[in-house]
């Protein structure tokens, strides 16, 4: 029987790429043309897959056909804005970094509220079952 791997959430890939691809967006050189798209940044899945320890079809699978869907959207007489293409002219597979970045902002901000709120709740459960025990000592 195969061993199931730990399914990487959202935040984990997209936090991978940003780490990994982050300095490739800031070098983008108009004059140089390293790449077709300061946007769009070409990603390397088989590396990603590597970093998370996943197959890369679950890589590929997670951006192309779940958050793609979830945050690619329509502007006003202008082409669908993607999270992720499979060419963007000569480079393969490329995320669309500010976006991808903008998300990754949004969902760290929900993880953090969720933290927030569960160390309210442990703390308000803490204070209630010391109190208990004081008032039980008397």
């Amino acid at each position: 029987m195969p061993v199931l791997q730990r399914i990487p959430t959202d935040l984990e890939v997209l936090n991978t790429i940003y780490r990994m691809y982050h300095s490739d967006f800031i070098a983008f050189d108009e004059d140089a043309r390293t790449r077709e798209s300061k946007v769009y940044v070409p990603i390397d899945f088989m590396r990603v897959a590597n970093e998370l320890k996943v197959d890369i079809d679950i890589v590929f699978g997670r951006l192309y056909f779940h958050l793609n869907k979830l945050y690619s959207y329509e502007q006003d007489n202008a082409p669908k804005v993607q999270l992720f293409i499979l060419s963007a002219g000569k480079d393969l597979r490329c995320i669309n970094f500010p976006l991808m970045t903008s998300v990754l902002a949004n969902l760290r901000q929900e993880r953090d509220k969720f933290l927030i709120g569960t160390w309210i709740a442990f703390s308000a459960f803490f204070i209630s079952a010391v109190s208990l025990a004081v008032s039980i000592m008397k």
